[in-house]
């Protein structure tokens, strides 16, 4: 009787993560199957599951469009993702370990502070950012896209959190033979600190590919458009072009799966040792 209600139970888990994962795929399956379909088979009220003739010239106009650089879009978020996650990660570690470990009377305040900015709205810093850039002519540059948002308080924050229960005995071992923080930072902390370097970097990582409006106010010129900012491009007032849009946000979405996909172990490992509740 009881091996009979545990066969029942893992069946109606299985069948629940089925359905599950089908609602989770109904939106990539909309993005290929849209991306794939003439104007006319998507706006049709008659639905279909896949058209009968799969367009893959699709693609090729996507890309061979002369009013929308997608590929340079494309190459512009990946280059300001990598930089901005990298830059972040630098930053943050940085910031987090001096909070955690180096003696500073004033660490707490500081620290304090730091978590202060995250109750400040972005569209309070929004204006004063771009005024500041705009007057360094950073304007439609990589400079203006990437370094305003390379500091971010909330991963100083996990930083800190991770660092406060890292061993002690690494460091004091490390300061035995003779190294200071930052030799001990990065010969000793960075290594044993992967986890939660991959799970802060994905998020980074997501957060810098799906910006938009940033992006939008200082990529003024179409060689620094990034690849959200192309898709906006697609749905103006003067024209609508379903099938571009559909298959370039299927374009755009692929190497943010493959960040995710690869990472994703890592996040909940990082998040777990952060002391995150």
């Amino acid at each position: 009787m009881d091996d009979a209600v545990v066969r029942v139970g893992r069946a109606l888990r299985l069948v629940l993560l089925i359905a599950l994962a089908l609602l989770f795929l109904i939106p990539f399956y909309l993005l290929v199957r849209n991306g794939l379909s003439s104007e006319q088979d998507i706006t049709s009220p008659e639905w279909t599951f896949f058209p009968g003739e799969l367009r893959w010239e699709n693609v090729r106009e996507l890309f061979d469009d002369p009013s929308v650089p997608f590929a340079r879009s494309l190459l512009n978020s990946a280059l300001i993702a990598v930089a901005t996650t990298l830059g972040t990660l630098l930053l943050a570690s940085l910031a987090g370990y001096g909070l955690a470990r180096i003696p500073y009377r004033h660490a707490n305040k500081v620290f304090y502070g730091v978590l202060g900015t995250l109750l400040v709205p972005a569209a309070v810093t929004f204006v004063p950012s771009f005024v500041l850039v705009s007057s360094l002519g950073w304007i439609s540059t990589y400079r203006g896209l990437i370094v305003p948002t390379l500091f971010s308080a909330f991963a100083c924050f996990v930083f800190r959190q991770y660092f406060l229960g890292f061993p002690r005995e690494l460091e004091d071992a490390a300061q035995v033979d003779g190294l200071g923080y930052w030799r001990t930072y990065w010969l000793v902390v960075v290594p044993n600190a992967r986890p939660v370097f991959a799970a802060v970097g994905t998020i980074v990582f997501l957060g810098a590919w799906n910006s938009f409006l940033w992006p939008l106010v200082i990529g003024q010129d179409q060689s620094a458009w990034t690849v959200q900012v192309a898709l906006s491009s697609f749905t103006t007032s003067q024209v609508v072009r379903l099938h571009e849009l559909f298959v370039a946000a299927a374009v755009s979405i692929l190497p943010l799966l493959v960040v995710f996909l690869f990472f994703q172990r890592w996040i909940v490992a990082g998040v777990e040792r952060s002391g995150i509740d």
